[in-house]
């Protein structure tokens, strides 16, 4: 500072200097987020929602940048290596956020260093279901056959290292019982061998599921949630069955890169939580078949390492290996 800035500085009164807040121009230009995933996804379907309402809270327009690779990591990778000034955010998955990371191919990231959570978006429910010709009308009978005949029954999944592949592992070993998986290329694949007995049971999100289960195609056994759930209210909890351990479920979530300034963080989480708050859009997300979030950054950064460790956990145990 030379003599004429601090003489200037000098004139200001106080409380101008102590308000001048450090980011006061943020934003002043686009806000981008990035979808790891296709267009008409999930995830993509859950930032289109938010998105106008999220402009009009920041006063910018959020663009929506699908990076779709590598089940989610491509898209996440790019978030976690963006400049940490606020203009990239991105959402995340379950699979690029907890599972992919803790899988023997890992990530060119780490979700717990390279990342700020910023909050829940929906969580997904992901139902134990069988074929409604299948014998079993409870998790009891389930288990009891698969003791009585090892190995003999099949359990399928979105693919090897998926969240209904890990969530049909954490069944198994919950149940004590020896069941084989057997791995699809995605949820839609998933839930038609099911329907057709290609596989006696599985685990998926349940907006997949919840039309065959209302028409009576697949019969829901348990649900991995800690309630249970207004779409199939007389499904019972895993707890309910004995079953405290296996709560599966999947979800998405918003991060920003690491380092962004804290001040643009909370903007950033409040325009996401008023957003998610918004009686309109939480009815929206909840016809998809998800449960809406919005929760403070603390508690999403918590759930994030909680997720991480229980599902490095069943993939350390359970031995899964990516595709």
């Amino acid at each position: 500072m030379n003599r004429r800035t601090l003489l200037l500085a000098a004139t200001l009164p106080l409380p101008a200097l102590a308000q001048a807040p450090t980011h006061a121009a943020w934003p002043d230009r686009p806000i981008r987020v990035v979808v790891p995933f296709a267009a008409g996804g999930p995830s993509d379907i859950v930032v289109r929602l938010l998105a106008p309402r999220m402009a009009a809270t920041l006063g910018q327009p959020i663009v929506v940048d699908n990076r779709a690779g590598a089940g989610g990591v491509t898209g996440v990778d790019a978030v976690a290596k963006a400049a940490p000034d606020g203009y990239t955010i991105g959402i995340g998955s379950a699979g690029g956020l907890a599972i992919s990371p803790r899988l023997d191919r890992g990530t060119p990231y780490d979700p717990l260093r390279d990342l700020a959570p910023l909050t829940l978006a929906v969580l997904v429910p992901e139902p134990l279901v069988v074929p409604a010709a299948a014998p079993f009308r409870t998790v009891a009978d389930l288990v009891a056959a698969a003791k009585a005949q090892p190995g003999r029954l099949n359990y399928g999944s979105a693919g090897s290292g998926s969240m209904p592949h890990l969530a049909g592992e954490l069944f198994r070993m919950a149940a004590g019982i020896d069941i084989t998986h057997v791995s699809y290329r995605g949820g839609a694949p998933l839930a038609l061998a099911i329907l057709q007995n290609e596989v006696q049971l599985g685990f998926a999100d349940l907006p997949i599921l919840l039309p065959h289960i209302r028409s009576g195609a697949l019969r829901a056994l348990a649900v991995g949630t800690q309630q249970r759930l207004e779409w199939i209210p007389d499904v019972p909890t895993m707890a309910e069955v004995g079953l405290p351990g296996v709560d599966a479920n999947n979800w998405h979530g918003f991060v920003a890169p690491a380092r962004t300034p804290q001040p643009v963080l909370d903007r950033l989480h409040g325009a996401l939580a008023g957003a998610l708050n918004d009686p309109g859009i939480r009815r929206a997300l909840h016809d998809q078949g998800a449960i809406p979030g919005g929760n403070t950054a603390a508690e999403f950064g918590a759930f994030l390492r909680a997720e991480n460790e229980k599902w490095g956990g069943v993939i350390q145990r359970a031995g899964v290996r990516a595709d």
